[in-house]
């Protein structure tokens, strides 16, 4: 099946690093990109994407804000926040929110195993 990802991140930089790792990991899967919070809710409501990742570090909102955003509005969704920030305060928030907190830099390691639990948790609640 054909997945569509939501990339979030303000840095065009950081969005080629995942897009890159999900081109090695899962090359037919659809990449929708969005540089804030705001084009990353417009892009769910138009696109409807089955999984995101979301930067915590952006202009206006954070990531976790967004992703208690947009775990509500589609509460089976998969999130991760993507940040170098490994700070207890960050962990937790993305714990509550329902998130998966993935360690920049990046590692294709880290992302394929964030990749098949969402996988898991999407093709249980499709059965």
């Amino acid at each position: 099946m054909n997945y569509k990802l939501l990339i979030v991140d303000d840095s065009k930089l950081a969005r080629m690093a995942v897009r890159k790792a999900l081109n090695a990991l899962y090359p037919d899967w659809t990449q929708i990109e969005a540089a804030d919070a705001a084009e990353a809710v417009k892009a769910v409501k138009e696109k409807a994407p089955d999984i995101a990742v979301l930067d915590f570090n952006m202009p206006g909102r954070d990531g976790i804000d967004l992703a208690a955003e947009l775990r509500a509005s589609r509460p089976g969704m998969p999130v991760a926040i993507l940040s170098a920030n490994r700070q207890r305060e960050i962990l937790d928030r993305t714990k509550a929110v329902g998130a998966v907190f993935l360690a920049k830099p990046l590692t294709e390691g880290a992302f394929g195993k964030f990749l098949k639990g969402a996988l898991r948790e999407l093709n249980k609640a499709q059965s």
